[in-house]
């Protein structure tokens, strides 16, 4: 008996130390990267409070993202945490606290009102743009701000904000959770209503990996229902959205990335596009976080050779494939694309010698990649004109190259959404370890 406790002992210690390690390795991937913080809501955790129960590391579901370390939890992945807010519900001493950065690093985010207006009238903030990246509160947040828009301060539609003349009631920026929401309150409620997007419907998703999870839990949805379902792969969300889009049919154009916000004489605000502009009584800017792709600003860039965004490698059989940028995002392209086997090349331009802000696993499957040569890099480089079957790269010796090409994805970055609302004249604050 003695020796079956003594060995169930050494078995629970050594699963405990590898468990550990696990998420030892984690968070220095994620330290590799330099000072992260997450984007939405986040946990701090007091260790003094912490008793260590493991009840926090069980309850994500995103998991890898707080682990307990030396007996403690500890938040290992910041970048994996959508504010799901479950770890905070989870803990039996109230040790976890749900805020936004950290104290030395701050998270820039607008300030909206109870109905999610911001300080310009009529204009409004819901998703993942306000610091929410979970999908239900995103849909919640959409469909609230429609809410207001429908009744008005006096809840009975009396003080209202309407279109005038041709002016729409309401135009909605952003085809993701959100926009789509409130997209559908507003035909439900029969406002002119208009959803635009620079991509498609779906918003975020289509930019997430194939297959990856996406934790959902029970979507209420205006016209079209409640949809049940703790969680969902990329695949299934599309298939829904899709479905969504199919059934209630709503007004969207693509194509238009917005710049600006303008107020007209008659108290409408005119949305500006970079290929048009429409008017409207209100507007929900239910943008994504990631903000808009930075251009490389070089010749031949208007090109449709030229992509922001990797949806499927399948695109790409047989073609000689540039991907332009250092970080996560462009590493990750390059890996899914030399996975691929199928193109005719794949390579990599980056203006530094070495990967910069890129995950420890991300740069050590990079650099394997490159030297068994299923990834060409190109470092330092910068692009200075992207030709027909070609792109010329300048190192930092001046020196000029032609590399044989028939698609370039950028991803470079892009402007932070909190600059692009500032443009709109929208108030903004930094956070630092806030709830």
């Amino acid at each position: 008996m003695l020796l079956c406790a003594l060995l169930l002992y050494w078995l629970w210690e050594r699963s405990d130390r590898k468990r550990e390690s696990i998420a030892q390795r984690i968070a220095d991937d994620v330290q590799a990267m330099g000072d992260v913080v997450a984007a939405s809501l986040s946990p701090r955790i007091n260790p003094e409070l912490c008793i260590g129960s493991g009840a926090c590391v069980s309850a994500c579901p995103e998991k890898s993202v707080i682990a307990l370390v030396q007996g403690r939890a500890r938040l290992v992945n910041p970048l994996g945490c959508i504010g799901h807010g479950a770890c905070a519900t989870a803990c039996p001493v109230d040790a976890i606290k749900l805020v936004y950065g950290t104290t030395k690093t701050g998270v820039e985010l607008p300030v909206v009102d109870t109905h999610f207006q911001t300080n310009r009238r009529g204009v409004y903030i819901a998703g993942e743009l306000g610091g929410m990246g979970l999908i239900r509160n995103a849909i919640s947040q959409g469909r609230q701000a429609a809410d207001h828009i429908i009744l008005g301060d006096s809840g009975d539609g009396s003080d209202a904000r309407r279109g005038k003349n041709a002016a729409l009631d309401v135009l909605i920026v952003g085809a993701g959770p959100a926009g789509i929401s409130a997209t559908l309150r507003c035909m439900e409620a029969g406002l002119r209503v208009l959803l635009v997007d620079r991509e498609g419907f779906g918003g975020t998703i289509l930019h997430y990996p194939r297959a990856k999870v996406v934790m959902t839990g029970v979507l209420d949805l205006p016209v079209y229902g409640k949809v049940r379902g703790s969680q969902l792969s990329k695949e299934q969300l599309m298939g829904l959205w899709h479905d969504i889009q199919q059934r209630t049919r709503p007004p969207i154009v693509t194509g238009h990335l917005i710049t600006g916000l303008a107020e007209r004489s008659d108290g409408m605000i005119e949305v500006q596009a970079e290929r048009g502009s429409w008017h409207a009584a209100n507007v929900i800017l239910a943008l994504g976080g990631r903000g808009s792709p930075r251009k490389l600003e070089v010749p031949g860039e208007e090109s449709s050779k030229v992509v922001y965004r990797l949806l499927e490698p399948s695109e790409f059989r047989g073609k000689h494939v540039m991907i332009v940028g250092g970080g996560n995002s462009a590493v990750e392209s390059a890996l899914a694309l030399a996975d691929f086997k199928a193109c005719a090349s794949v390579s990599l331009s980056y203006r530094r010698a070495e990967f910069a802000r890129c995950r420890a696993e991300n740069k050590r499957r990079i650099e394997e990649c490159i030297l068994n040569g299923s990834v060409a890099a190109f470092l330092p480089t910068q692009v200075v004109a992207i030709e027909e079957h070609s792109v010329t790269l300048s190192d930092d010796q001046h020196r000029v190259q032609k590399v044989p090409n028939d698609t370039v994805i950028v991803q470079a970055g892009g402007t932070p959404p909190a600059q692009l609302l500032g443009s709109f004249g929208i108030q903004m604050v930094t956070k630092y370890g806030e709830a």
